[in-house]
């Protein structure tokens, strides 16, 4: 029997146009941009990612027939806020690749780099405000603390931790939170009732930590060609994931991990036992698991929003960010 899943592509064809015009906005220039600016964005904007953030704000404004050019801004905020953290975080945590690409702050100073990304954050803003909507600035704002918090947060309070409440308010605050603010937004621009906009919410904040779950799994059975950073980062940092997590209850006194949490971080050839250890376990099966918990939960929010192919391509794309390269 031929398989007949969908592809990306397929999932984003009602998004298509929106998508095109998103990608021509984010490379707008700014008053009087800096050349060595507009060049360290297209840089950033270059280097990809598969857009699921814009595209399911697109979607989701699809359905309520949204205003076309205040849901291309809201989109490409969205991505721009996104694009902007990956900034600061390359730099916080020292990464000098991103997705097979030099990040920025491998060729530039720490200082021009925090004011790129500040100047990302900023425009971001403007195609925020672009949407003439308040509440859509709230949700900007509110989403924009929660993202610098979370980095607080995990520089301050989370390395070595093994607590899951600390896992899921850390995978919230990166992650989740930009998911949900792309999908309640877009239902506020569309006009949609309350239990709708709060439907979308749950919507983006499930599929959301689905998304960040899955790509905690593969810091650990990817390969470092294909993913694009070293496998095993999370834990070099001293961070731990959900895999982690399951493998502490299969495992909760195996002194290799016991000697990473415990201040050994920077030990190459640890970190690497303790990988294989991970990979080969059960955790992996059993966080996969989880994130099609978190998935199911997202689908099950859609059902009170006006059925048409800009929903099921919802449905499509978080059926899809549990079963990417696994």
């Amino acid at each position: 029997m031929l398989n007949t899943k969908p592809s990306v592509s397929d999932l984003y064809a009602p998004a298509r146009e929106g998508l095109t015009a998103v990608e021509e906005r984010m490379r707008e220039y700014g008053p009087d941009q800096h050349e060595s600016l507009s060049s360290a964005i297209d840089h950033i904007l270059a280097s990809g990612g598969k857009r699921i953030r814009p595209a399911m704000s697109l979607l989701a404004s699809g359905i309520f027939s949204a205003n076309f050019d205040h849901a291309v801004s809201l989109a490409a905020a969205v991505e721009m806020l996104h694009t902007a953290s990956l900034v600061h975080d390359d730099l916080v945590d020292g990464a000098l690749l991103r997705r097979g690409v030099a990040t920025l702050n491998a060729s530039w100073s720490p200082g021009a780099t925090v004011l790129t990304g500040d100047y990302v954050f900023a425009r971001a803003a403007d195609f925020a405000a672009r949407t003439n909507n308040v509440r859509v600035m709230h949700i900007f704002s509110r989403t924009l603390m929660v993202l610098v918090n979370g980095e607080i947060n995990q520089m301050f309070k989370s390395k070595g931790m093994a607590s899951r409440e600390d896992y899921y308010r850390r995978i919230y605050a990166k992650t989740a939170s930009v998911f949900e603010a792309a999908t309640e937004a877009a239902g506020v621009i569309g006009g949609a009732t309350e239990d709708q906009i709060a439907a979308l919410a749950v919507f983006g904040r499930q599929v959301g930590s689905a998304f960040q779950i899955i790509d905690d799994i593969l810091d650990f059975t990817g390969e470092e060609n294909h993913i694009g950073k070293p496998v095993g980062g999370d834990l070099r940092q001293g961070l731990v994931t959900m895999p982690t997590l399951y493998y502490l209850d299969e495992k909760p006194n195996d002194p290799d991990l016991a000697a990473l949490l415990d201040g050994k971080m920077g030990d190459v050839a640890l970190t690497a036992t303790v990988v294989e250890a991970i990979r080969n376990s059960k955790a992996i099966r059993a966080a996969s698991d989880e994130a099609k918990k978190f998935v199911a939960r997202g689908v099950a929010a859609l059902e009170i929003l006006p059925k048409g192919l800009h929903r099921e391509s919802l449905r499509g794309i978080a059926e899809y960010v549990v079963s990417r390269d696994l």
